[in-house]
């Protein structure tokens, strides 16, 4: 089998207020979660153990290769840090971490020889369709099934862990969402912890997980979403808020971007568990979800073991990188 050339950079931060004000916004990311993979490099990273897991060989990030060889396909997960660093002559495989949006970079098809563009969910192939049209396939990252995997009950301290996602509009959604919810679990007696997104390392994530019965995930909109799934992994039900409506991006919305449905769980089936849309319905959906989480009615890991594992992506990715060299 022919070794899969891949290619990925962490994107760079770039000066926000003032010059070399990034290395700043570095220190503090270092200071609220030290080195720990996130997103973009969770998804590179768990693609490479699936791939060894499988036994498909590869490279990284090999430029001097993929110059020797301009016929082979260059399989970029970055994104345009890594388009840019070379003329590129090779054939491409882009994805799952693309532009935000297809409008950041409007004559991308026209520059590079790209053949093919993976994103992680249906929605954002449905938003990005009338940009980069049938180049499109939908390619979620895969999940470390042996790292999260579920704990005995009974070292199971806390009910449910709430996942804080919330990005846009803080203050409002503390107001109506956040400080509402929390309160509903406590006057039922809940236990509870809390990690916001960004501020934990990975193993915190993880340690918790073991100590609770149920995720309550906090998200305006997901293109996967692999915290959740991690935490399904770890045989958590999930209690999503999952608002739909516009892409809510304001660098993008409503100015150059209007796109409707989101969704905070693209990734998702009756037994993941229960989705509401506003704190209105929060109260009657919390007490569904309790109900079905005594009654032992949902299978989360399962959800995820039947075609999220590290295997089972690499090998759709090997696949779909396949499918793209045939069509050359």
């Amino acid at each position: 089998m022919d070794k899969l050339n891949l290619f990925y950079e962490q994107p760079p931060k770039r000066d926000r207020r003032y010059p070399l004000d990034r290395y700043v916004q570095y220190l503090k990311v270092y200071l609220r979660r030290g080195f720990s993979p996130w997103g973009q490099m969770r998804v590179f990273l768990n693609l490479l153990d699936g791939l060894r897991l499988v036994g498909v060989p590869f490279r990284v990030n090999d430029y001097s290769h993929a110059r020797r060889h301009p016929d082979e396909l260059a399989c970029i997960l970055g994104k345009e840090n890594v388009l840019n660093k070379l003329a590129w002559e090779n054939p491409i495989l882009y994805g799952p971490n693309v532009h935000d949006h297809p409008s950041d970079d409007p004559t991308l098809l026209e520059r590079l020889p790209i053949r093919g563009i993976l994103v992680a969910s249906e929605w954002y192939r449905q938003m990005c369709a009338p940009h980069w049209g049938d180049l499109l396939r939908v390619w979620p990252a895969g999940i470390d099934t042996r790292r999260w995997s579920p704990a005995p009950a009974s070292g199971k301290d806390l009910d449910v862990l709430i996942y804080n996602k919330v990005f846009w509009d803080y203050e409002e959604r503390e107001r109506d969402l956040l400080n509402p919810v929390r309160a509903a679990l406590t006057a039922r007696g809940l236990r509870t912890a809390e990690l916001r997104y960004d501020y934990y390392r990975e193993s915190q994530l993880h340690a918790l997980l073991k100590r609770c019965r149920a995720l309550l995930f906090l998200s305006a909109h997901e293109t996967q979403g692999i915290a959740r799934l991690q935490a399904q992994a770890c045989g958590l039900p999930v209690l999503a808020w999952d608002p739909g409506g516009y892409w809510p991006d304001p660098s993008y919305f409503p100015h150059k971007v209007k796109f409707a449905p989101v969704s905070s769980v693209p990734l998702w089936d009756e037994r993941c568990g229960v989705r509401f849309r506003s704190y209105e319905d929060f109260p009657p959906k919390l007490d569904e979800f309790l109900r079905k989480l005594d009654g032992g009615e949902f299978a989360p890991r399962e959800f995820v073991t039947e075609s999220l594992t590290l295997e089972k992506c690499a090998l759709k990715y090997v696949e779909l990188a396949a499918e793209v060299k045939a069509a050359l």
